[in-house]
């Protein structure tokens, strides 16, 4: 059906691009300390882009019955379409990226059932009045693109999680920790176990509230903390889009040193296993690991085809897409560097300081500017390098790319966050502490 599709658009138009996806996952969640719902979703269909006149023409559709349908249908919409800035690729080489595990066929309703109800029991057990969530999923898909260029590329993939939150509240004090991994393979305990450890050792932290900090302190960010708050705004100015657009503040500074030498970031789709890794992207160039940032110096911006074309580059492999839209640049893999400092030594140093895990309302601000701005949701007061407690009313601002100049240490294990970002722990400088009052 797909050959016959693009044969039909590539006569009328010239160039034309099929993408075919299926997939289908299968969610079992806990709510409130009880099983909620155990369901099972399916998606299948087909995209067809084509260049007419110098204009994008695009549309999608679920029917199998409607499918011939839409090489009318995008000559239709191609007037009212963007200009083309791009043709489309032909076959090149692309890398082996293992993505699909063989095991997730074997992951039963029943199983993740009695996975779920095993660390619902484990978080009840130390903390009785919580309110507990715990969500298990596996799934698999099947993507394919095949284009007028000679493009004809397919893979399967396959997606694993667990991810547990916990809820207290007392009084007026409300506190809601979680913790979560995927990955393209099925994990074992070891790693189920590992998350739990993580939500219980949040509300360990927490049981105690302390005065919020102020002043030019320390901040630590943990990897959790570093994804809240420092990540969109440093990556919303690596997008091509915004480069395009004259918004991202990297214009013009590729080759500058502009952050700390330690601080390298990456976007890997190389990396076996890791949620969002993949051999091609989504318009079929080859997958590559990209330097955003190395060794402080502001690498290469992240393209797809028409914003390439936009700015008279060359795509590198990173456009992402949904049935019913036209692929944009987008980051598939994080991979920060580890720096050379135990963590346990990162907080023993710490004389007075605030802990960073979440943030609540995070975004506000310039954001592709590099600012940040947010209420901390999850956040810790260390005094003489002990942690005694969590803060509240307390509001964190500052510049990512200040921040990450006034690095003072970089923890030596990075560790997976929601299994498409691996990242040390960062303490810092230049972070700018606002409180709503003493809390404690």
């Amino acid at each position: 059906m797909t050959e016959e599709l693009l044969n039909s658009a590539k006569r009328k138009y010239g160039q034309a691009e099929v993408y075919r996806v299926r997939s289908e996952s299968h969610p079992v969640s806990f709510e409130n300390n009880r099983l909620k719902e155990v369901m099972m979703r399916e998606q299948a269909g087909v995209a067809l882009r084509v260049i007419s006149n110098g204009r994008i023409g695009f549309s999608s559709t679920t029917n199998p019955e409607r499918e011939s349908e839409l090489v009318d249908r995008v000559g239709v919409l191609a007037p009212f379409g963007s200009e083309a800035k791009f043709q489309f690729q032909g076959q090149q080489d692309a890398p082996d990226v293992p993505a699909y595990d063989p095991a997730i066929e074997n992951v039963s309703n029943k199983g993740l059932i009695e996975k779920g109800q095993r660390l619902l029991d484990a978080v009840l057990a130390k903390w009785p009045e919580a309110l507990c969530d715990v969500r298990f999923g596996r799934s698999m898909a099947e993507e394919s693109v095949e284009n007028s260029a000679g493009t004809e590329r397919s893979y399967r993939s396959s997606g694993y999680y667990v991810a547990i939150g916990a809820q207290l509240i007392r009084g007026t004090d409300m506190l809601n920790v979680w913790a979560s991994h995927s990955s393209h393979n099925v994990f074992g305990v070891d790693v189920e176990d590992r998350v739990l450890a993580e939500v219980l050792e949040a509300l360990d932290h927490s049981k105690e509230l302390a005065g919020a900090p102020s002043g030019d302190i320390p901040v630590l960010f943990t990897p959790r903390g570093v994804a809240a708050t420092l990540l969109g705004p440093l990556l919303s100015g690596f997008n091509g889009k915004n480069v395009v657009t004259g918004s991202s503040p990297i214009i013009g500074r590729e080759g500058e040193k502009a952050l700390d030498s330690r601080f390298s970031i990456y976007d890997n789709p190389l990396l076996p296993g890791a949620s969002g890794s993949r051999p091609f992207d989504d318009e079929g160039v080859p997958a590559r690991k990209i330097g955003l940032i190395e060794n402080g110096v502001i690498g290469e911006p992240v393209f797809d085809l028409q914003t390439a074309g936009q700015a008279g580059r060359k795509s590198t492999g990173s456009a992402q897409r949904g049935l019913a839209s036209t692929p944009n640049p987008g980051i598939s893999v994080v991979d920060i560097s580890a720096g050379d400092t135990p963590y346990a030594k990162m907080l023993a140093d710490m004389e007075d300081g605030l802990i960073v895990e979440g943030l609540l309302g995070a975004g506000q601000g310039n954001e592709l500017g590099g600012d940040f701005r947010a209420n901390v949701a999850l956040g810790y007061r260390v005094k003489n390098g002990e942690i005694i407690g969590r803060v509240k009313d307390t509001m964190i601002s500052g510049n990512v790319y200040t921040v990450l100049d006034n690095v003072e240490a970089i923890s030596d294990r990075p560790e997976w966050v929601s299994g498409s970002l691996r990242s040390p722990a960062i303490r810092c400088r230049g972070v700018e502490i606002a409180s709503g009052g003493d809390a404690g």
